[in-house]
């Protein structure tokens, strides 16, 4: 079943625990599983952080594979601030600053990062165990 679910920085760590149970649900072992909810709690902090202060999780199996998006569905913190803070435009999530994007591309098989006037989003795909990739 596919996992669609809004999170905040109050809703995280429930947010990990769904994660978890659904990539253990599509067959996961429990190492693969963790690292697969480490992935998403790192794109979901940083869409809370860097983003709006919320996002989008959308997670489903396609030809034997997890898809796992994290979206920020609005203004960027550094836009509001921006407003009347004079902390200049928005900036993409940081590949460098932290250690986030690192362990998510450490991770999954394969990630993809856009960002525009939408916010951002990163999709980590996970092969699943007995497919070929």
């Amino acid at each position: 079943m596919p996992l669609d679910r809004a999170f905040d920085a109050d809703t995280l760590s429930g947010l990990r625990a769904a994660v978890l149970a659904e990539a253990a649900a599509v067959g996961m072992s429990g190492d693969r599983a963790a690292d697969v909810m480490l992935a998403v709690h790192e794109l979901a902090a940083n869409a809370v952080y860097h983003g709006a202060g919320a996002g989008q999780l959308a997670m489903l199996v396609r030809h034997g594979r997890l898809y796992c998006q994290v979206s920020d569905v609005g203004r960027s913190r550094a836009d509001r601030w921006a407003d009347g803070n004079g902390l200049g435009p928005a900036q993409p999530w940081p590949i460098q600053r932290g250690h986030g994007l690192w362990l998510v591309h450490a991770t999954a098989d394969q990630v993809s990062v856009s960002f525009g006037s939408y916010g951002s989003q990163v999709t980590a795909v996970f092969t699943l165990p007995g497919s070929s990739s």
